[in-house]
């Protein structure tokens, strides 16, 4: 959906020009919020081994100085990145002196968003629902403080079973109204395995559940929603024009960039949510030079498939 509308809560959110911003302008969103697990793996692709650093500490340290070198970035800019999704170490922590998510809406006109999930529970029924969050509204508060605009929350679907389907469905908007009724916007990321032998009948499953709660939200509210690329062109049309929606979002979910850049370029009003395809290519060794032309070259690849 290109556009937004009036809401009861416009006024408490940091800034309404992230809301128009975020809803009418062109660009994509990139995924700077990898966190546990996930980290080394993310720092290895960067030419870091788990040898360069000794407790976590050191590995966030490490994480953030690549966030930063992105992030200050002449490449890195509103004309084409329309928002970034900051992990909570992300978020506590400065740039050029700046809170971060200050830094990005204020020096880069780039909207932040802040992962609140705090992972996956053990798989039951073909999917994996978020874990509980204690302390999500001084989260959500803190966010708030800092001018952040939204919230990014993930789960995980294995199959095309309808029970964890519903389930995993369930929880996202259970947790979106919360999160709607501070003023933030909720990202709901119900990623489909892309490895799934069931691929298609879950997100055949998935729409319906998504389209059923959508209905259901207060005629004032929106949300945003994060999916993997389908296996069918524009099978998200729906979600991309239903008036709750105010952007439809694609994960790239262990595609190359490559391939997730085609594959997204076939779903017309879908922009991209990129990880790991965003930072495909970036190493820690490289010269200013070459990391500020590679980051170029992910960054318009991913916009141009996110202009169809």
């Amino acid at each position: 959906m290109t556009g937004t509308a009036e809401a009861p809560y416009a006024e408490s959110v940091p800034t309404t020009g992230q809301l128009d911003r975020f809803g009418t302008g062109q660009g994509f969103v990139a995924a700077l919020d990898q966190s546990g697990g996930s980290t080394p793996r993310m720092l290895a692709a960067y030419g870091i081994e788990p040898s360069a650093y000794s407790n976590d500490i050191e590995m966030f340290d490490l994480v953030h100085a690549m966030r930063v070198r992105i992030m200050t970035s002449p490449r890195f800019d509103s004309a084409r990145v329309l928002g970034t999704i900051l992990f909570q170490d992300t978020l506590d922590r400065t740039v050029e002196g700046k809170e971060t998510a200050q830094y990005l809406w204020r020096e880069k006109g780039i909207v932040p968003i802040l992962k609140v999930d705090k992972g996956l529970e053990p798989e039951a029924d073909g999917a994996q629902v978020m874990k509980p969050m204690p302390g999500l509204d001084a989260v959500l508060e803190s966010a708030i403080a800092v001018e952040v605009f939204g919230t990014k929350m993930r789960s995980f679907i294995k199959d095309a079973n309808p029970v964890g389907i519903d389930a995993v469905v369930a929880q996202n908007f259970q947790l979106a109204g919360h999160i709607l009724a501070t003023g933030l916007v909720p990202i709901l990321e119900p990623e489909i395995d892309i490895h799934s032998p069931r691929k298609a009948q879950a997100e055949q499953l998935l729409r319906a559940g998504l389209l059923d709660h959508l209905d259901d939200l207060d005629p004032h509210h929106q949300v945003i929603i994060k999916l993997s690329l389908p296996d069918e062109a524009d099978f998200y049309s729906d979600l991309v024009h239903h008036p709750r929606v105010l952007r439809v979002l694609a994960l790239s979910g262990g595609y190359d960039r490559k391939e997730a850049v085609e594959l997204l370029a076939r779903n017309h009003g879908v922009i991209a949510s990129f990880s790991r395809a965003f930072l495909e290519g970036l190493s820690v060794n490289q010269s200013p030079a070459d990391f500020d032309a590679t980051l170029d070259q992910s960054i318009e690849a991913i916009y141009q498939a996110s202009l169809t």
